[in-house]
């Protein structure tokens, strides 16, 4: 890797810069702002940092296509971005940016593309992006935007595509939604949307996407006949009242239905059973009446689950006509006569099975009481397969003090991780519920996805993706390990980078409170993330301190200050990640060093860089004598972040960017610059 050329500046008329994925980092240069010509400007997918030249905006008159997605920026929007009167696609998504984004961008009249997804963006939403003549495509998902979607995105008569997601927009869903006939998704879940469904909302011809679950949506379900094409409809977790459309049934292509979560009344519409349903969920309403038979079963009964008043083959409830019937005497002693013969048959085989269900069984009733789940994404999963999926031959390691962690094979075919929380606390269901779905709203390429949990009084059933490579803990256990710098140095930032989201820039600023490196999972390409993160929140305060108080508190990854302030801090979570890095720089696991006692690698750390050149010795031996001055570089930074003084300590920000610092470097030639402008190849 190397960084853009500062020079790069001189090349006046050089009219596209195509950079994507080449490997840049560092910052921008201020020498961008002679590049006067450009039409188009791809930085996408590097490594780059720091933030955008502030003059940058108003150099670029020419402007068509600015796209600095996928790296690692700051700061704030680029200012006079709509300097440029032609921009069409305006690429800033999945960086660190934050601050408000002004209504100068409305100004952007031909303006097609706006990516800034991914981000820490606040502020009112730029109310003038929705009447924008030319617009097609808006993301603005996991970011802090607020204020009101208005009415008068119905100007926007090109619009395709909204996915404003997992932000805190409020207001009502205006009636112009319905009015634009080009749009094929609008997606607005997690957010704090209310009031009642406009009669239109779902008119658009083209419309194949919907997704308003987690909002505060009241009132009745429209009439759904006019969006032919639509494939998703997702309306869970929200206020909503009234019966299911019959309409939907008449949706051919319809395959995602999820109405969980509301306070529907009524009877299943018995048309929706002649559709080919992938998903079908509404539990946890109030539905009455018998199912339709293909519902039942073709479906998880969990996606049933809820409503005490369904009736059906299977459910906890038979419907009058599943009774059974009066017979005559005749019939009766014909009938048991019949059984009888059978039974006789069969009865060595069900004795013997009988031993092997009662065993499976009694697995099943200790762990089942009354379940309730939630899933954020479409899992065809029960809690009966979670549970008989939990043995010996599915678990992942020894378990912590909070529970293990199963692999669960899904009838899909995926594999996802399933960690089973013992010592649980007193949470209340609504406040469980609230906990878990703001964790599920973090999205960050270094923080595990939390897909889904069930819950009943004894037992929390927290869903993860599932990684290829387990966690960095058992890596580096392995009497084998062996890993080049690079994909170590690679591992500590990308930890860094999902420690430094978590405190700075999600919206509830949350607290890891459990690093080590068990709790770091590596996906093929090692690629980081964390797991077990805020498991306060989840089992709440006294559980999570009695816990940890029994598994670890003469960890060596607890910072010196847990022993007498249960305040949990940021510095906290340094500490720990400076053990972390220690692991990586020494090759071992913080509890195998060689010292006995507790003060393990940190201790045994600190001795060797007290004599002459002990600083090399701390270093693992089978990585090349090429990356030493790295390896001490990043020594540097472990032995900061683990300062027994708090106030001491880095925060995780500064770490990150100390670690990026030590990506090698390497340095473009001019004559590199020279084919770039000869050969440019437009996007």
């Amino acid at each position: 890797m190397s960084g853009v050329p500062s020079d790069i500046g001189r090349l006046g008329k050089l009219e596209q810069l195509l950079l994507q994925s080449s490997g840049f980092y560092g910052q921008i240069p201020d020498s961008f702002v002679g590049l006067q010509s450009l039409t188009i400007l791809d930085l996408s997918q590097n490594n780059l940092s720091g933030v955008i030249p502030q003059t940058l905006g108003s150099s670029f008159k020419n402007l068509v296509s600015f796209d600095v997605s996928q790296n690692k920026l700051l700061g704030s929007f680029p200012n006079d971005i709509c300097s440029a009167p032609g921009l069409k696609n305006l690429g800033l998504h999945t960086n660190f940016f934050n601050g408000s984004i002004p209504d100068s961008i409305s100004e952007c009249s031909n303006l097609e593309r706006f990516q800034v997804q991914n981000n820490g963006f606040s502020g009112d939403f730029p109310g003038g992006l929705w009447t924008l003549s030319k617009i097609k495509l808006i993301r603005a998902e996991n970011n802090r935007f607020s204020g009101a979607i208005p009415d008068s995105m119905s100007m926007a008569a090109q619009l395709e595509q909204v996915q404003i997601d997992n932000n805190s927009f409020t207001g009502k869903i205006p009636p112009g939604l319905g009015l634009v006939k080009s749009l094929y998704r609008f997606s607005a879940s997690l957010n704090g949307l209310y009031g009642e469904l406009p009669p239109n909302f779902c008119d658009s011809p083209v419309m194949s996407i919907i997704n308003l679950s987690h909002n505060s949506l009241s009132g009745q379900i429209p009439e759904m006949k006019k969006c032919r094409k639509l494939v998703s409809l997702s309306l869970a977790n929200n206020s909503l009242t009234g019966e299911i459309p019959p309409s939907l049934a008449d949706l051919p292509v319809l395959t995602y239905l999820d109405l969980s979560d509301n306070n529907l009344t009524g009877s299943i519409p018995e048309g929706l059973q002649n559709l080919k349903l992938a998903l079908f969920n509404v539990s946890f309403n109030q539905l009455s009446g018998e199912v339709p038979p293909a519902l039942v079963s073709g479906l998880p009964a969990s996606f049933l689950e809820g409503n005490p008043r369904l009736c059906g083959p299977g459910l906890p409830k038979p419907c009058s006509d599943d009774l059974p019937r009066h017979r005559n005497s005749f019939g009766l002693s014909s009938l048991a006569c019949a059984l009888i013969s059978i039974a006789f048959g069969l009865g060595i085989l069900l004795v013997a099975a009988g031993f092997f269900v009662f065993n499976r069984s009694t697995k099943w009733k200790s762990e089942m009481g009354s379940w309730h789940s939630v899933f954020f994404y479409p899992l065809r999963v029960t809690e009966h397969d979670l549970v008989m999926g939990m043995d010996e031959k599915s678990a992942l390691g020894n378990g912590g003090a909070f529970g293990r962690v199963y692999t669960i094979c899904l009838p899909s075919g995926e594999l996802v991780a399933v960690k089973k929380l013992v010592n649980i606390g007193n949470q209340s269901p609504k406040a469980l519920k609230s906990e878990v779905k703001t964790l599920a709203k973090i999205r960050h390429k270094n923080i595990t996805k939390v897909l889904g949990f069930c819950h009943s009084e004894e037992s929390i059933f927290l869903i993860y993706e599932y990684l290829q490579k387990g966690s960095l803990g058992d890596l580096i256990s392995r009497p084998d390990f062996q890993l080049q710098w690079s994909d170590r140095l690679k591992i500590a930032i990308g930890v860094a980078q999902g420690l430094a989201y978590l405190h700075k820039h999600y919206v509830s600023h949350v607290l890891h409170r459990n690093i080590k490196s068990t709790n770091i999972l590596l996906d093929a390409d090692f690629e980081p993330k964390l797991t077990d993160f805020a498991l306060d929140r989840i089992v709440g305060e006294a559980a999570f301190q009695t816990t940890v108080a029994s598994e670890s508190a003469f960890s060596c990854y607890n910072a010196p200050e847990c022993g007498y302030t249960k305040k949990a801090t940021e510095q906290m979570d340094v500490y720990s990640f400076g053990v972390v890095l220690l692991e990586l720089i020494a090759g071992r696991q913080a509890d195998r060093a060689e010292s006995a006692d507790c003060g393990d690698i940190l201790k045994w750390v600190r001795r060797k860089i007290n004599i002459t050149n002990g600083a090399v010795q701390v270093l693992d031996s089978k990585i090349s004598n090429s990356s030493q001055q790295e390896m001490l570089a990043a020594l540097d930074i472990a032995t900061r972040c683990t300062s027994v003084l708090p106030e001491k300590r880095p925060s995780m920000l500064e770490t990150t960017r100390a670690l990026q610092s030590l990506v090698s470097k390497t340095h473009v030639s001019d004559s590199y610059l020279s084919t770039l402008e000869e050969n440019s190849v437009p996007v």
